[in-house]
C-alpha cells in the first residue's frame, strides 16, 4: 500500500457545503459513542482518559473517528440511541454497537459470539426512533418541548455513516479456517445491502460508508492468533486475515456501485479506511508512535488483559491498565485505535483523498461532474 498523500478530488455540480442537519450512525465499536456502556455496564478508565477526562461509552482513551466527523460538520458528538442519561438527539443518533456485526448474530459463521445488535436490529431501533420523534413533535407544544429533538424534514437531509463488518470477519477468523469465511462474504455483503436499501426506504438520501480496517494487523490477532511462517508481512501483521478483509473491501464497493444504479436519488461515498489504517501502521513511527503493532492497555509483555478489567492472565490476576502516552500508540487496546491514531484517520479521510467518489465530506451530498 502506498503511503498518506492527498488525491485529486472531483469537482461538483454544486459548490456550496451540504451542511448537513444531523447524522445517524450506524456500525460496532469504531464508532460506538455509549451503546454497550449503556446497556451492559458502564466502561471504566482508563477509558476515555485522554480527552474526556472521564469514560464516555467509547473503548478508546479519547475521540473515535464518528465524532472527527461531527466536529468536521460543525455538529455535536453524538449521543447513543440506547443512553437515556444526557442524551440529545436534535443533532441525530448513533445506533452502533460495540461487538455487533452486519449478519444476525444467530448467523451460522458468527455462532451467536458477538453482540445481539446487529445491523437490522440498529435499524428497528432507528425506524422506531424516527416514528416516535415524528409522533412527540406533532405533540410537543412549545419550541422548548421540541429543542432535543430532531425535526422531521431532517431526516430526509441528514448523514447516514456506516462503519461496520469488522466483527463478521473476527467471528469467522477466531471460530473457521479463512477460506470458509471467505465463503460467506458474499451473504455478509448482501445483508449489508438490503439495510441500506431498508435505510433508503426510511428516507435516507446521503451515505458516507467505511470499509473494513487491515484486521490482520491488530495486536489482539498477532498476539492470541500469531501468524504461521510465509504468512506475515512486512509489518509482523497476519496475511491471510488482511487479504480477507481486502476482499471483504473488493465486494462491498462492488455492491455499492450496484447500489448507486439501482437507488438512483441516494449519494454513497465510500470510505477506504483500510488504506489510510495500512499506510499508518506500515509508517508508524514516522508519525511519531512506537512501532506498528504496540499498544497501550492492558498490556503486560507478551500477554493482553482487557483494558480498564481485572483478567486472569497466565494464573495471576492483573488489571488493565493504561500506559503513560496513549498518544504513542497506534492501538489503545490491541484492537480499538487510539485517539491519536483516529485523528489521523481522520485527517486523511475528511477531504476525501480516500474516497469513492473522491468528495469531502461536507461535500458529499452533490454529485461530481
Amino acid at each position: 500500500m502506498g503511503g498518506l498523500k492527498s488525491r485529486k478530488r472531483l469537482d461538483l455540480d454544486h459548490s456550496s457545503f451540504c451542511q448537513f442537519p444531523a447524522i445517524y450512525n450506524f456500525g460496532d465499536s469504531n464508532s460506538d459513542t455509549g451503546a454497550v456502556s449503556a446497556t451492559f455496564g458502564r466502561l471504566s478508565l482508563p477509558n476515555g482518559q485522554t480527552f474526556f477526562g472521564k469514560p464516555a461509552g467509547r473503548y478508546c482513551d479519547g475521540r473515535l473517528i464518528i465524532d472527527f466527523v461531527a466536529e468536521k460538520l460543525g455538529l455535536p458528538y453524538l449521543s447513543a440511541y440506547l443512553d437515556s442519561i444526557g442524551a440529545n438527539f436534535r443533532h441525530g443518533a448513533n445506533f452502533a454497537a460495540s461487538g455487533s456485526s452486519i449478519q444476525p448474530a444467530d448467523s451460522a459463521i458468527l455462532k451467536g459470539h458477538v453482540n445481539p445488535l446487529s445491523l437490522n436490529i440498529q435499524l428497528l431501533q432507528f425506524e422506531q426512533f424516527k416514528e416516535r420523534t415524528a409522533e412527540l413533535y406533532t405533540e410537543a407544544k412549545n419550541s422548548y418541548h421540541k429543542s432535543g429533538l430532531p425535526r422531521p424534514e431532517d431526516f430526509s437531509k441528514a448523514l447516514y455513516t456506516m462503519d461496520t463488518g469488522q466483527n463478521d470477519l473476527h467471528a469467522g477468523i477466531t471460530s473457521m479456517r479463512v477460506e470458509e469465511v471467505q465463503k460467506h462474504i458474499p451473504n455478509i455483503i448482501n445483508e449489508f445491502s438490503l439495510n441500506v436499501k431498508n435505510l433508503h426506504q426510511l428516507g435516507a438520501r446521503t451515505f458516507w460508508i467505511h470499509n473494513t480496517g487491515p484486521i490482520g494487523c491488530l495486536p489482539f490477532f498477532v498476539v492470541n492468533y500469531p501468524p504461521k511462517a510465509g504468512n506475515s508481512d512486512q509489518n509482523g501483521c497476519v496475511k491471510s486475515y488482511n487479504d480477507l478483509a481486502q476482499e471483504f473491501n473488493r465486494q462491498l464497493k462492488d455492491k455499492i456501485s450496484q447500489l448507486r444504479t439501482q437507488l438512483s436519488d441516494v449519494f454513497i461515498t465510500y470510505v477506504d479506511i483500510y488504506s489510510v489504517k495500512y499506510a499508518l501502521i506500515s509508517e508508524a513511527k514516522k508519525y511519531g508512535f512506537s512501532g506498528p503493532l504496540g499498544y497501550c492497555c492492558g498490556h503486560y509483555g507478551d500477554y493482553r488483559a482487557r483494558c480498564g478489567r481485572k483478567s486472569l492472565v497466565n494464573g495471576t490476576e492483573l488489571y488493565g491498565t493504561s500506559c503513560e502516552k496513549p498518544a504513542e500508540y497506534l492501538s489503545w487496546d490491541g484492537i480499538h485505535y487510539s485517539e491519536a491514531a483516529n485523528k489521523l484517520v481522520a485527517d486523511q479521510i475528511l477531504d476525501g483523498s480516500f474516497s469513492d467518489p473522491s468528495i469531502a465530506i461536507s461535500e458529499a451530498c452533490h454529485r461530481p461532474l
